[in-house]
């Protein structure tokens, strides 16, 4: 008879031994068993039309890039009426030492920065002169949007320590916050502005819809887990994910839930992963990218997935998604395995597959016909949509890379802004006061 005393030992060490297995067993089931591939092409799809988009307006009219993701689809997808090629020459730089992780927006003759010290700059566009800056807060991840003179912007911690997130809306022209709202949980979604109501997601899982003008609440909505990414709108619904795995559709309106779905798990129930990115809407889909390492394609319609396209490591980019000529519609998603994917947007199967100089964390960027990412070793790259083959390259910047107007091409560095002409012949965007928007 074993004595009680190393029997219990016993126990504990086959406890232990079990632990170890399932701990090992956990870590290999979500390194090498991430969800498989899947194709479900019955799944509907709306082929876009033949027509080429319309470049944004130049010379005398205003330009806003409002949102991040340039619409409220957040398809990342900037159109050029000329194909731009380099060299780009620098034009300026604003120089600082506080993380930039997210890029600026624009409006009017201005961008809005927003820095992860919380701090809102407004830059002029063709100077790079420092118009004005506030500090509204302690910790920011995120874009600003535009609404009607209003810049809005999302706040991790609105105080040292507290944990409780921000809302900001603050005057466009001078630094004057018109209103605020402390939230109960962090948040670092990029908020849009639709009619007249911005809506942000919360750590704490709840969506808000709030009044653009004044901050009122609308209503808020529970989903049950973490919303980091930003929202996308169309047609009267958002769409977004979850740190729970799943991906929703909501009523504008209402916050109503229309439908939530979970894109699947790997082997052992685990590897459903987490959804970080900001979703895009094209051709009837919403597309987003998963830690689980795969890139999902669903159904706006009911949610049903269409596709599952594995990468070698976690998706946190944010994907752009555009109808390429002569090529059509295409996804282009950044990875954490140090590749650049352009994938079928109907069908998921790989289009092309470039090596980048590292890992890729922040958020895609079309403009005109060339795709621009970061990597965390500080390059940024711009390949042809069309084709992967690299165009352009500079060692600064890490997250988000790129925005512009059409003339010049503003690049998000690790803490400085820097703006490259990008087509140096393109007539140069004036103001006029009737174009200004009301204070």
């Amino acid at each position: 008879m074993i004595p009680r005393s190393r029997k219990a030992r016993w126990t504990v060490a086959v406890i232990g031994l079990l632990l170890c297995v399932a701990v090992a067993l956990g870590a290999f089931a979500v390194v090498h068993n991430r969800p498989g591939d899947v194709s479900n092409p019955n799944v509907a799809f709306e082929a876009p039309t033949t027509s080429t988009p319309t470049p944004p307006p130049r010379g005398p009219r205003r330009f806003d890039w409002p949102v991040y993701g340039y619409t409220s689809e957040r398809t990342r997808d900037f159109p050029l009426g000329t194909a731009a090629r380099p060299p780009f020459p620098l034009r300026w730089a604003v120089r600082g030492t506080d993380l930039l992780e997210f890029g600026p927006i624009a409006a009017g003759s201005s961008l809005y920065l927003l820095k992860n010290n919380g701090a809102l700059y407004a830059i002029r566009r063709r100077s790079g002169r420092v118009a004005w800056r506030d500090k509204l807060g302690h910790l920011a991840a995120s874009s600003p949007a535009y609404w009607r003179g209003i810049i809005f912007c999302t706040l991790l911690e609105g105080v040292k320590g507290t944990r409780q997130g921000r809302i900001v809306a603050v005057n466009a022209f001078h630094p004057r916050v018109r209103w605020s709202r402390t939230l109960p949980s962090r948040t670092e979604t990029s908020p849009i502005v639709i009619d007249g109501t911005v809506y942000v997601g919360s750590e704490g899982g709840r969506v808000y819809a709030l009044r653009a003008r004044d901050g009122l609440l609308r209503w808020s909505t529970n989903v049950g887990a973490a919303v980091k990414g930003g929202l996308a709108y169309h047609r009267g619904r958002l769409y977004f994910g979850d740190y729970s795995g799943r991906v929703h559709a909501l009523d504008a309106r209402t916050g109503r839930s229309i439908w939530s779905v979970s894109g699947g798990t790997g082997a052992f129930g685990l590897g459903g992963g987490k959804y970080y990115a900001t979703a895009s809407v094209a051709f009837g889909r919403v597309y987003i990218g998963n830690v689980n390492g795969s890139m999902y394609s669903f159904a706006l319609a009911d949610g049903r997935l269409a596709w599952r396209r594995g990468t070698g490591s976690y998706i946190y980019s944010s994907a752009a998604v555009a109808n390429v000529p002569g090529v059509g519609p295409t996804v282009y998603v950044g990875s954490y395995d140090g590749n650049m994917y352009a994938l079928d947007a109907r069908s998921g199967s790989v289009r092309w597959q470039r090596r980048a100089e590292g890992r890729i964390s922040g958020g895609i960027q079309l403009i005109g016909d060339m795709v621009f990412y970061s990597t965390l070793n500080k390059h940024t790259t711009a390949l042809g949509a069309a084709t992967g083959r690299r165009i352009w390259s500079v060692t600064r910047g890490m997250f988000n890379p790129v925005i512009s107007d059409g003339r010049y091409l503003f690049l998000n560095g690790v803490t400085s802004l820097f703006a490259y002409d990008l087509q140096p012949d393109a007539p140069r965007v004036t103001l006029t006061a009737a174009d200004r928007p009301p204070r």
